[in-house]
């Protein structure tokens, strides 16, 4: 007798998931993309309602943005978002109502860009260019210098303003970014910390910034509305760490003490790394698994997971893999190059190549608006 395949329809990818306060009607979740279409002053331009609008356009499905700035000092690369001024939450809002018209949900990613901001435009605004310590990136002959004790408070500050502002624009909540060597990821770090006071030096004073920060964000807005990003294994913007189990799981234990239930867990996988995918670099800890974190966590709320995922590979990591847990799955570069994946990989679509050239075309059309949806998503929808 011959085997049978399991169409992914009927597999978890399309089982509903309660996350926060809303129920999302499968797993396959559009995780935050920088793509750089904003304009010069770091707020949204009009193409970018369409992008996202059709990326929620299956109801239910979970859409984050970009890394989204919490304050002007911490737009340090050209044409990434803020969400500070009055024009920055007006354009926002309008996304995410574009995003709760298709009868989808909207979490914001906030970020301080730390010494992964642009030397040279930091400086030509004004701005300075700092750090958890004044370790400088790899290949630069720019330090950053050590954040003063006032400049690690404001920061923590910065981020709840931000947090609100999200909130009250519409957003169903925000996900805090501390991963990849952004600032957060560059306190976690002890490649990057190497400071000696309660913010450098152990594990916990490591993962105070962290963990301040998410409380902070916590009493502002409500824990359902509240996501957490690591990535324990990137060594992306040179964050890697030498204590990564102990860490991790410090953290987790940390954020369990709050004794409150978090909207996700945001993972970034080994395979995820962006120093291995989008530079090219050899793939360190490879091998390495996500499953201490999620033995920690212990299902206290779903976790998103990324890591270069196939639709076929991701039904199997929530079949097989992380079948004790209730895991959501991250689709990058298929989500943007297909704005109906969802669709596709329900009814077995073929989807759209993805062109990488075509990723941080500043405020262009070009690679972002103009990637199809199917002629039978257009048929059933018409």
């Amino acid at each position: 007798m011959g085997s049978t395949i399991t169409p992914l329809s009927e597999t978890k990818l399309f089982k509903p998931l309660k996350v926060g306060n809303f129920t999302l009607q499968h797993r396959i979740v559009f995780p935050p993309l920088t793509r750089n279409r904003n304009d010069n002053d770091h707020t949204p331009i009009p193409i970018m309602e369409k992008y996202y609008a059709d990326r929620a356009s299956t109801p239910g499905t979970l859409v984050i943005s970009e890394a989204t700035s919490v304050s002007h000092a911490e737009e340090g690369q050209r044409n990434v978002p803020g969400f500070v001024s009055e024009n920055q939450v007006a354009a926002w809002s309008k996304i995410i109502d574009a995003v709760h018209a298709k009868g989808s949900f909207f979490f914001q990613q906030i970020w301080a860009l730390g010494r992964a901001s642009t030397t040279d435009y930091i400086a030509e605004r004004g701005f300075p260019y700092r750090s958890s310590s004044n370790v400088p990136l790899a290949g630069s002959d720019v330090a950053p210098r050590a954040m003063t004790e006032e400049e690690i408070l404001e920061t923590i500050q910065n981020f709840v303003d931000s947090a609100k502002r999200v909130v009250a624009a519409g957003g169903d909540g925000v996900e805090i970014h501390s991963a990849h060597g952004y600032l957060l990821d560059q306190f976690l770090s002890d490649s990057i910390n190497t400071r000696t006071d309660k913010w450098g030096g152990s594990i916990e004073n490591r993962s105070r910034l962290t963990l301040e920060v998410v409380k902070a964000v916590v009493a502002a807005i409500g824990a359902e509305k509240v996501a957490i990003r690591f990535s324990p294994y990137a060594g992306f913007q040179g964050a890697e760490k030498s204590d990564i189990n102990e860490l991790y799981t410090y953290l987790v234990d940390e954020l369990k003490k709050l004794n409150v239930k978090f909207a996700y867990l945001s993972l970034v996988e080994a395979t995820g790394d962006p120093a291995a995918i989008v530079l090219g670099a050899e793939q360190i800890n490879k091998g390495k698994t996500l499953d201490f974190i999620l033995e920690a966590w212990d299902n206290l709320s779903p976790v998103l997971v990324a890591g270069g995922y196939k639709p076929d590979t991701a039904a199997w990591a929530l079949e097989e893999h992380y079948k004790k847990w209730d895991v959501l799955i991250a689709f990058g570069r298929d989500f943007l190059a297909n704005p109906d994946l969802v669709y596709r990989v329900k009814n077995g679509i073929e989807l759209n190549k993805y062109n990488r050239a075509t990723f941080y075309l500043t405020m262009s059309n070009v690679g972002y608006n103009d990637y199809p949806f199917s002629p039978e998503y257009l048929k059933a929808n018409a």
